[in-house]
């Protein structure tokens, strides 16, 4: 548990402190939501966001867990589109731009947050002015992603140079009344409008009976997530909720310190998806 001594590390993320977790969740799977993260968690980071892919062994293995379970989803900082692009799989529920976007299992069409009415430019404005030039240098790229704009610096020739100015242009974002985010070697410059992966994960689970519900991701905006199960469960609106922290060397050290496992990058998740569906 967060908080908790005896939270579980990569190394001792044993067999039996998976089985003693997902407990809850398969002595009822009809009852039972898994949620997670995309990039890091089921697909592994590539240094071109667009060549991003989960692996077959993972993509049968959430086909299997969504034939029992009652709710798998995806949340992802990627549109909803370019997220099921990715899983490759049509019978999930994805939640895009940070629970911008709903595309429900089987639909082709992309559901906004009503929240986001009259701010969709916001942050397309504010990087439109951004010097474009100034931004090639440094070897930071944009990635439009409707609401929100992303700037990626993942092999730049200086990673550090291109991070310091995405450091300056987060300023300004936040000066101008926008809201920046940082990830992993990424930025993103969204609108002042309160949604993020726990508040998607607070839509998701009413949409099914589900008493118990798991999540693992890899990045500070999992944390979100795993804050609203816990807030859920404390609430009694579920009996259970297990985080599942996806480690590697860029991880963020608040997610394994709010998570109740670890476990080594997306080969460990593996792991917990194939305990779920033994």
């Amino acid at each position: 548990m967060a908080g908790d001594t005896t939270a579980m590390s990569p190394a001792a993320a044993d067999e039996s402190d998976i089985e003693r977790l997902l407990a809850p969740l398969r002595e009822d799977p009809g009852r039972s939501a898994i949620l997670t993260d995309v990039d890091g968690t089921i697909a592994p980071i590539t240094l071109d966001p667009r060549e991003a892919e989960v692996p077959a062994r993972t993509r049968d293995l959430l086909r299997a867990l969504a034939a029992r379970y009652a709710l798998v989803g995806c949340l992802s900082g990627r549109r909803a589109l370019d997220a099921r692009r990715i899983v490759g799989l049509d019978g999930l529920a994805y939640s895009g731009n940070h629970g911008f976007e709903l595309l429900l299992p089987g639909e082709d069409e992309v559901r906004p947050d009503p929240s986001l009415d009259g701010h969709e430019g916001d942050a397309p404005r504010f990087v439109a002015e951004l010097d474009p030039g100034e931004l090639e240098r440094a070897g930071i790229r944009t990635e439009d992603k409707g609401a929100i704009i992303a700037l990626h610096w993942r092999g730049a020739e200086n990673e550090g140079a291109a991070e310091s100015l995405a450091h300056e242009v987060a300023s300004e974002a936040e000066w101008q009344g926008l809201v920046p985010h940082r990830g992993r070697k990424v930025l993103e410059i969204r609108p002042n409008v309160a949604v993020n992966k726990g508040i998607a994960v607070a839509a998701l689970i009413p949409a099914r009976p589900v008493d118990a519900a798991l999540y693992g991701g890899d990045d500070r905006t999992d944390v979100d997530a795993f804050t609203a199960l816990r807030t859920l469960r404390d609430d009694g609106q579920l009996s259970a909720a297990a985080c599942v922290a996806v480690a590697s060397e860029e991880s963020p050290p608040e997610v394994s310190g709010e998570a109740d496992l670890t476990v080594p990058g997306p080969e460990g998740f593996v792991r917990v998806l194939e305990a779920l569906a033994a």
